[in-house]
């Protein structure tokens, strides 16, 4: 399993190159570069990894909840936001 930050897909950001996407992490609202992802942009509600700023990944909700439990065993407290599960 890749580690990094779990988000969920708000929406695709127009322009870029297609390469943005708006991705909720921890009830944040973020810019995440999505033209690392080897099949295409993520649907909107999907969920993927993020590292540095860029989606490595994508995760079902399961693997977003197991990549949330590896940053709290780290010390990373879980944001109490609904931003994830």
């Amino acid at each position: 399993m890749c580690l990094g930050i779990p988000g969920r897909v708000i929406e695709l950001v127009e322009g870029y190159g297609g390469q943005l996407a708006l991705v909720d992490v921890a009830g944040a609202e973020r810019k995440i570069n999505i033209g690392l992802l080897d099949d295409g942009p993520p649907e909107v509600g999907s969920w993927i990894l993020i590292h540095m700023g860029f989606a490595l990944k994508r995760v079902d909700e399961e693997g977003a909840e197991e990549a949330m439990t590896g940053l709290e065993l780290m010390g990373q407290e879980r944001d109490s936001g609904d931003g994830l599960p």
